[in-house]
């Protein structure tokens, strides 16, 4: 499971001050040496990304951070941005502090993480160097609205180098973990019935990494295996052909978004067909929120401005579907003077309301919580935000098509529409 993709992984995030203990916990928990320790204030200056399996709860992804209170000189606010930022991606924050020195700090921190709807773990680290004190102690001097967040007592490094309290944090973040990773979320596994045939369209074109599939394929695969259905992998040359060998239709063909011209002629109409990105508009972000976003396309102007965002950091090519691909196919509609920008990887625009449209690759690179807080971000900033597939599948004129297996979703969602994103985050 080591092998398990970054964005599948839960993401827990080490907050605190400045030479709280932070790595020595992280270190602790993994029985690794993954941060350096040092009583220097400041010592971890980036985040420090360590998967491992924390079973029963399975794959995870601790990150070390820099201290929150590290603001006195340039490079101090450079860190503190940069630990700001891990909290878009964050399913769970341990909040670290020393038994008995609770301060301000802590308070924004815990009132910040609240409002972002994130799990918080308290850790009361050197109990040791307060001998006598309990945990229930400690507590008395959070204010009263965090008294009941769930806290470990530990001691991550004893002056005889032993450790206390690591089995416990174990136990805690297990027990307090998102219900989404204690029931895995489907990406297809819950719109078709065991032992359905779903037919996967997958092009060998210049995108495609030689000698393998690109990682939402991957997934889309192992979650059909995973709910009992037959996986049917073909290129568009073979599909006609695939489907006539078959003895009955298949429950779902599932096709490269940038392959939906082609495909839609061939698939009949009587069965369903949608993209892989648009799974992962589902399985990642908030599919409601991005299918509202297509309206936008047809109101957009020469004057307008669009930001298309890709989670992956892989080199551009000719064929690029975000930086060639979709800008080609938004400015043969609307005018060739359209205004479009490209960001990728974790590189994600604070000026978000300068634009008309966000649109924002499938993200299987992130985990959902990261996905779903740049949608937030684009809500909050009265943006439209959409999905490459579902670009995709509006310009080749089967958007309607694409989103029908999602029906009964899609109508459940939109009942509860008053449900702000942040709840559902």
């Amino acid at each position: 499971m080591l092998n398990t993709p970054k964005g599948l992984r839960m993401h827990i995030g080490l907050f605190g001050r400045r030479n709280v203990g932070k790595s020595s916990v992280l270190n602790a928990i993994t029985n690794q040496e993954t941060s350096i320790v040092s009583n220097v204030a400041g010592t971890t200056t980036d985040p420090i990304d360590k998967a491992m399996e924390l079973l029963p709860l399975g794959p995870v992804l601790f990150v070390d951070t820099a201290g929150v209170d590290d603001d006195q000189e340039a490079i101090g606010k450079l860190r503190t941005r940069k630990t700001a930022q891990v909290l878009d991606r964050c399913d769970m924050a341990l909040v670290v502090t020393e038994a008995g020195t609770w301060s301000s700090y802590e308070t924004e921190l815990c009132e910040q993480l609240k409002s972002r709807g994130i799990t918080v773990l308290l850790i009361f680290n050197k109990m040791d160097a307060f001998e006598g004190k309990t945990l229930e102690e400690c507590l008395q001097e959070v204010p009263n609205e965090y008294r009941t967040l769930p806290a470990v007592g530990m001691c991550a490094i004893q002056s005889n180098g032993a450790k206390s309290g690591v089995f416990a944090l174990r136990e805690a973040i297990i027990e307090h973990a998102p219900d989404e990773f204690i029931e895995d979320l489907a990406i297809v596994g819950d719109i078709v019935e065991p032992g359905s045939t779903v037919m996967l369209v997958v092009p060998i074109d210049k995108e495609a990494p030689k000698g393998r599939l690109i990682l939402p394929q991957v997934q889309v695969i192992r979650d059909l295996l995973d709910s009992g259905s037959h996986a049917y992998v073909v290129q568009v040359e073979e599909l006609a052909s695939a489907l006539a060998n078959l003895k009955n239709p298949p429950a779902l063909v599932i096709t490269d978004s940038q392959a939906f011209a082609e495909v839609s002629k061939i698939v009949p109409e009587d069965t369903p067909l949608t993209g892989f990105s648009v799974l992962f508009s589902r399985f990642k972000g908030d599919l409601v929120t991005q299918v509202q976003g297509i309206k936008t396309l047809s109101h957009l102007t020469e004057t307008s401005k669009v930001l298309i965002a890709e989670a992956c950091t892989h080199h551009p090519i000719e064929e690029d579907i975000g930086t060639v691909k979709i800008p080609a196919l938004l400015r043969k509609s609307i005018g060739k003077n359209l205004s479009i920008d490209n960001v990728r990887g974790v590189t994600f625009p604070e000026n978000l309301a300068e634009y008309d449209l966000v649109i924002h690759c499938g993200g299987c690179m992130f985990n959902r919580r990261r996905m779903l807080s740049r949608i937030h971000a684009c809500v909050a900033a009265g943006v439209p935000v959409t999905n490459y597939g579902l670009v995709l599948a509006y310009y080749n004129g089967v958007f309607e098509r694409s989103i029908q297996v999602f029906q009964s979703s899609l109508n459940g969602l939109a009942q509860n529409a008053e449900m702000s994103l942040r709840d559902r985050l």
